[in-house]
């Protein structure tokens, strides 16, 4: 993984120090919190309903053994013991003190993070497929190029102050694991002719809009990758509607000039752009490449996790839903499940990061990722270690088997904590995943990704959830809006409105009726919750979902 340059230790230590001082001056009255907002944004630190909230960058959700120790401590010196980590491979600490911030920060200095640019109308955090380097259908690992846009983008001096937030997403795979058609701009690495580059996304976004991002380049070579990016940013910088929060994003932009034009100007811009870009950036990229060279994986074999997988049907459950084919002979990446039944979705304990951190340290050669799903990814482990690998995750309850199951839902933290929320999502994920598991048909149904937002702005994707929950306010009341079929894959879709909105009594038996209409509709349990929703449509989902209300109808016609 990178490690910090010279440059990187001092530019992060002299953030740190700036912003100490700023923290005193609003301490002691001499800023005010108006003149102070900038300033803590500026350091990825929030106000939120009931304290601050501190969002630190975990660049592409990559991290070794130490930073996750740091964390843990972070988590247990100056939080509540834990930390909640975000569709956006970062982690949030959601009570520290401000006189404490300026020590996290520089606690995170020492294991080279930060919180730069975790918030704001920047370029945020750029994030990237949580298998890099691992999957077997990777073209290339697309770390190295996330790492060399999140430096060229850092304090980048014309694009500190964007007309708003503004999202990168980077897959090198066939399977976009990283929602790349969802973001501001999408890059999906792709090979012509021997050569690979990028097929180049723009517009995407979820929020109060929705846009699938639309392709603006088919393909890009990868020493283009630097000024056509800034090509695009420096474009929408000039066209942005800074009069209109609601329509200041990249995909309105595409939306009211259309991609033609866009496309147009871009490349007018590139070309300009182009010229002022020597060959330091791929002199770069060949340095940042060397450090994300893969470990050595000799072949292993297979004997001790075959016998206990026959030997213990709770191994074997977990290794079905949890495990995923590595490239390498004798290898798997372990997903590990965040997601606990009745747990909030996304939180890690200090002494459950500490666990991670020893397996990967012990047994994955001192590579974790963080998914943009909210769980953890060991990506490097031998299939012989498993047995003991599991055998720890279970002690320190993270042994859940459910990745990609009903329970392994994304949510954000809804109107428990976030300023902006209208409803919860914590309770309704949780109260989701235990009905489900009483019920025990989690294995028997397959995949199935929910997805929860506790508002419009749409941070727990519910767009692109096959089942998406949205948590609005009418009237006062807490009223949940569900969607279907969406997808956040290469096949990229925005779910369909199904109808009126259901009461935090009645959401779960809502979902529950949806997951019982699929089993029946299906055709074989090879045939999954989304390609069954294609196939039929939403009418059955939707005369099964409010059949109660149907039922009510014909009653009062009856009486009539």
């Amino acid at each position: 993984m990178y490690q910090y340059s010279d440059f990187d230790e001092a530019f992060v230590r002299t953030r740190v120090a700036q912003f100490r001082g700023q923290v005193e001056r609003r301490i002691d009255g001499s800023l005010t919190e108006d003149e102070f907002k900038p300033l803590r944004l500026m350091n990825g630190l929030y106000l939120q309903l009931h304290a601050y909230m501190l969002r630190v960058a975990i660049p592409y959700g990559t991290l070794n053994a130490r930073q996750m120790r740091q964390l843990a401590m972070i988590a247990e010196r100056w939080d509540k013991g834990y930390g909640h980590f975000t569709t956006r491979q970062n982690i949030q600490y959601n009570w520290p003190e401000l006189r404490h911030v300026p020590d996290i920060l520089d606690a995170l200095a020492d294991v080279e993070m930060h919180a730069i640019q975790t918030s704001g109308n920047t370029i945020r955090n750029v994030t990237a497929d949580h298998f890099a380097g691992a999957a077997a259908d990777e073209i290339d690992d697309p770390r190295p190029y996330a790492e060399l846009l999140r430096q060229w983008s850092t304090d980048h001096p014309e694009f500190q102050f964007l007309p708003r937030k503004f999202k990168i997403a980077v897959t090198g795979a066939e399977h976009d694991r990283a929602v790349t058609r969802a973001h501001d701009i999408g890059l999906r690495m792709v090979r012509r002719g021997g050569e690979t580059g990028f097929e180049v996304i723009v517009g995407g976004g979820l929020g109060r809009t929705p846009m699938i991002g639309k392709v603006l380049r088919d393909f890009l070579p990868v020493e283009d990758l630097l000024p056509y990016c800034e090509a695009i940013v420096s474009v929408w910088n000039l066209l942005g509607r800074r009069d209109n929060k609601y329509k200041a994003r990249i995909k309105i932009t595409v939306h009211e000039h259309g991609v033609d034009e866009i496309s147009r100007l871009v490349e007018e811009r590139f070309e300009t752009v182009k010229a002022a870009f020597d060959g330091t950036a791929m002199d770069l990229l060949e340095g940042i490449r060397a450090q994300f060279a893969p470990p050595a994986l000799p072949p292993r074999g297979t004997g001790a996790y075959d016998a206990a997988r026959d030997a213990d049907p709770v191994f074997r459950a977990w290794a079905d839903t949890n495990l995923t084919p590595h490239r390498a002979a004798g290898h798997a990446i372990v997903s590990i499940s965040l997601k606990k039944h009745g747990a909030t979705p996304g939180d890690a304990s200090a002494e459950q990061m500490r666990v991670i951190a020893e397996l990967a340290e012990r047994y994955g050669h001192d590579e974790i990722r963080i998914s943009h799903e909210q769980n953890v990814i060991l990506p490097h482990v031998a299939l012989d270690d498993l047995p003991q690998v599991h055998a720890a995750l279970k002690a320190a309850d993270l042994a859940t088997a459910n990745i990609g199951l009903v329970s392994d839902i994304i949510a954000c933290p809804g109107m428990d904590y976030c300023a902006l929320a209208t409803a919860r999502s914590i309770p309704i994920a949780q109260e989701i995943a235990e009905r489900f598991e009483a019920l025990k048909i989690e294995h028997e149904v397959g995949p199935l990704k929910i997805k929860i937002s506790g508002c419009i702005n749409a941070c727990g994707h519910h767009h692109v959830g096959h089942i998406g929950i949205l948590g609005l306010d009418r009237g006062g009341v807490e009223t949940y809006q569900i969607t279907l079929g969406g997808s956040g894959a290469e096949d990229a879709t925005i779910g369909e409105k199904t109808g009126r909105g259901f009461g935090a009594e009645e959401i779960t038996g809502a979902i529950e009726r949806i997951v019982f209409a699929y089993l029946d509709l299906r055709q074989g349990r090879e045939e999954t919750f989304l390609d069954a929703y294609r196939r039929v449509g939403a009418a059955p989902f939707k005369a099964a979902l409010y059949a109660a209300d149907e039922d009510a109808k014909k009653d009062r016609a009856d009486a009539a």
